[in-house]
């Protein structure tokens, strides 16, 4: 592979791919996200596909045999019912005053896509413990703006650390992208 694009404009999976050391290009997916599936890693691994597929099929015939193109799609559950990302103020507190005090799961779907259309899926899940929050501690979290852009309401890469007790599993899958995991699938299938 001589060129990375990254199907998506999230400023948080262009921060982890930069950490790890990965040059790539953005072109963000303009397709609409709307899923036929309905349990969470299908729906992630649906979505990740679609728009992986959606900016491979933009680029020129001769760039296809030269590039690998990365799509990502991360959405938070809580037991077992997906929660999006907040439309307003008051649905921000909404969603963190169910998440508060329990555990839910983040799961992010990534597909690769390179050469002649092959592909790969996975998913990563993590299960998020989030300490109990008063009301007035979730107003005055989504007072600080952080909550408008992310699944499940909170950034735990940012002010709403704060309130993460714990995680079992992969902590830059909460943040967007299991980029160990992605290294790994990458080096098996001898992308890099």
């Amino acid at each position: 592979m001589n060129k990375i694009i990254l199907a998506s404009a999230s400023p948080r999976r262009q921060e982890l791919l930069t950490q790890i050391g990965m040059e790539f290009k953005v072109i963000p997916s303009g397709m609409e996200e709307v899923p036929q599936s309905r349990q969470p890693e299908d729906v992630v691994m649906e979505l990740s596909k679609g728009k992986a597929e959606d900016v491979f099929e933009s680029l020129p015939k001769e760039e296809k045999e030269i590039t690998l193109v990365i799509g990502a799609d991360t959405i938070v559950a809580y037991k077992g019912r997906i929660i999006g990302k907040p439309d307003s103020r008051e649905n921000a507190q909404e969603i963190l005053s169910c998440l508060q005090g329990g555990i839910h799961q983040v799961y992010t779907g990534v597909t690769l896509i390179w050469q002649a259309g092959e592909k790969i899926s996975f998913y990563e899940k993590t299960d998020v413990e989030m300490y109990p929050m008063s009301m007035e501690e979730i107003k005055r979290y989504v007072d600080t703006g952080e909550p408008v852009d992310k699944a499940g309401a909170y950034g735990i890469q940012g002010k709403g650390a704060a309130y993460i007790k714990e995680i079992r599993g992969d902590y830059n899958n909460v943040v967007g992208l299991p980029v160990g995991r992605l290294y790994q699938e990458m080096k098996k299938h001898f992308l890099l």
